[in-house]
């Protein structure tokens, strides 16, 4: 399977929750506030911004699944637009999560407010910074986007 095949996975999705929960108008501002969410979770599982605590990060599965829970939204919306990228944007750059995460939100608002396809882009090069920062590659979230798709399915058939 290939990056873009996710597209066409979300989209597929989108349409059976829409068709399950009736949904009759534009999502697109719940789907990029949820982003915003997802992206905070993930940074909460991190612990990178929490000074004062010891505790160290969530297991690597756990923070898995919460990034691919923003990936999700972010496939939605950028085929909700039309922009589909055709690959992983593989950025390999250590840096400080922190401002990973600020930057990350700053692009998400920006494309909120601007729908063009290079601040959709922009938000992928912060997420593939994250990735790399985390330690995930590209099959790591190939596969648990798939594993977390299929749990989303099983949510909306359960009446989640």
């Amino acid at each position: 399977m290939n990056f873009s095949q996710l597209f066409e996975m979300q989209k597929q999705l989108d349409r059976f929750i829409e068709e399950t929960q009736n949904v009759q108008h534009d999502v697109f501002e719940e789907k990029g506030l949820a982003l915003l969410v997802e992206l905070g979770e993930l940074a909460n599982e991190t612990r990178c911004f929490k000074f004062w605590s010891t505790k160290g990060p969530s297991e690597r599965a756990v923070i898995l699944e919460e990034f691919v829970d923003s990936i999700h939204f972010l496939l939605s919306l950028g085929y909700m637009r039309g922009f589909l990228l055709e690959e992983w944007p593989a950025v390999k750059q250590e840096a400080d999560l922190t401002g990973i995460f600020i930057a990350a939100a700053q692009v998400i608002l920006n494309f909120l407010q601007q729908q063009t396809e290079g601040n959709y882009r922009a938000i992928w090069v912060q997420y593939s910074l994250i990735a790399y920062n985390l330690g995930f590659t590209e099959e790591d979230i190939i596969e648990a986007y798939k594993q977390k798709n299929e749990k989303n399915y099983a949510r909306q058939r359960n009446g989640y």
